[in-house]
């Protein structure tokens, strides 16, 4: 196994000061996260690339001061790593499993991160208890069931922030009926951090134009 806390300068250049953090979580990660199952042995040398840097860019989408509610937070990610880049940003890390939350709260304890809150909950739950500014989702579920769990969770004008792979343009089409239903008119693909990930991250940007029903149609199930 790789040593997870040798940062590349791509890192550096992303976490700027909070990079000593980054690398406790990696380190973290590495060692609980693949000892639970959060994360497979195999990705523990390839940490930084494919996971903490690729969320870390997400902050360029996200405006300063933000409340943020990642869904199916999983090891933190893209929630956590979003909270130790930006330390203006509120963050809450909405999980249904307990060992999930159970790793995700000593994480945040082991951090110090004053900008947390681990929930313990399913998005459906807490509909009428946030109006995010952002909700953001990775490896989730396709876009049109996540846009029925996420949007009624945003505030007008909030924006989902979907972390996607190479099929994004296929799903975006996709779920573009959904979105119709839910009075969406602004939804589009984003390629984040050019120059500091390769691949670049691709986001779905999805804007909230009102407070959606508690559950759209055809949105019922969810995974875990």
């Amino acid at each position: 196994m790789g040593n997870p806390s040798s940062a590349p300068d791509a890192a550096r250049e992303v976490f700027g000061d909070t990079l000593p953090l980054a690398e406790r979580y990696a380190e973290f990660l590495a060692d609980a996260g693949v000892v639970r199952g959060l994360i497979g042995p195999r990705e523990a040398d390839r940490l930084w690339e494919r996971h903490l840097i690729n969320c870390a860019v997400v902050s360029e989408a996200v405006p300063e001061r933000a409340t943020v509610l990642d869904i199916g937070s999983g090891a933190g990610l893209p929630g956590l790593v979003l909270a130790i880049v930006r330390p203006d940003l509120s963050v809450t890390l909405l999980e249904p499993l307990l060992r999930r939350t159970t790793f995700l709260t000593e994480a945040v304890a082991m951090l110090n991160l004053a900008n947390v809150e681990v929930r313990r909950a399913r998005a459906e739950e807490v509909v009428g208890d946030y109006q995010a500014d952002i909700v953001t989702a990775r490896a989730v579920a396709p876009l049109d069931r996540l846009a029925g769990w996420a949007l009624p969770l945003l505030r007008p004008g909030g924006e989902l922030l979907a972390l996607k792979g190479e099929r994004a343009g296929q799903e975006l089409a996709e779920a573009r009926p959904v979105l119709k239903r839910f009075g969406v008119r602004t939804a589009e693909l984003l390629r984040l951090g050019q120059g500091k990930v390769e691949p670049p991250t691709t986001i779905v940007r999805v804007v909230a134009e009102r407070t959606p029903p508690r559950r759209a149609k055809g949105s019922r199930k969810r995974s875990s």
